[in-house]
């Protein structure tokens, strides 16, 4: 049996017993549906090596029905180049991250360029919706929505700060290390794509 079946498995049996944890009201389910979470995270940390309360913190933390994650990604381009921000692991990513709770996807995307790479962008158009997992490497426990976005800087420059090293435009034949499990050299080809095609449509998965 492959990793990403069992993998499979426990995240469906955590968003089980996650949405019985919310809607149950029976004090038995609710200790059972808090076994089946437990037994979910047991046996990610069985799968992977990380130990069972690493794994509670990162995929047993929350309440409700079970959603997507939602990670922005922001593609900027200048003279026909990319531009990427360096991380503390020395590899490149697009700028972007989290959906913060407060913000919209758009309002989001543009306060992460700005943080990372101190530039001030607005949205030119959403490139493609994705699914995580059926594009980067590692699989996760918890589902994630990727949504890239062109955007055009109007203004600004680079600051140190606290999550990015650097930022710096790559043509698609030098690209640098990347941090793969943001964005990888298929993403970033479709973002060159994109930039290059007046009509282009979202992509969704």
């Amino acid at each position: 049996m492959d990793d990403k079946k069992w993998l499979e498995w426990a995240v469906e049996l955590q968003a089980i017993a996650q949405a019985g944890l919310y809607y149950g009201r029976d004090c038995f389910d609710q200790e059972r549906y808090e076994r089946i979470r437990e037994i979910s995270a047991e046996m990610i940390s069985s799968r992977s090596g990380m130990p069972v309360e690493k794994v509670k913190n990162l995929f047993c933390c929350e309440t409700g029905y079970q959603t997507p994650k939602i990670d922005s990604r922001a593609a900027v381009f200048k003279d026909n180049r990319i531009l990427l921000v360096k991380e503390a692991d020395g590899k490149w990513s697009l700028p972007g991250g989290w959906v913060d709770v407060n913000l919209s996807v758009k309002e989001n995307i543009i306060k992460e360029v700005k943080e990372e790479a101190g530039l001030d962008v607005k949205v030119e158009k959403v490139i493609a919706i994705q699914d995580r997992e059926k594009h980067n490497l590692p699989v996760y426990a918890c589902k994630i929505c990727k949504i890239f976005m062109q955007c055009s800087v109007t203004g600004g420059s680079f600051q140190v700060n606290n999550e990015t090293m650097d930022s710096r435009y790559f043509s698609l034949e030098e690209l640098p290390s990347l941090a793969e499990e943001k964005c990888n050299e298929e993403q970033i080809r479709m973002c060159f794509q994109a930039f290059s095609d007046e009509s282009w449509k979202t992509i969704l998965d």
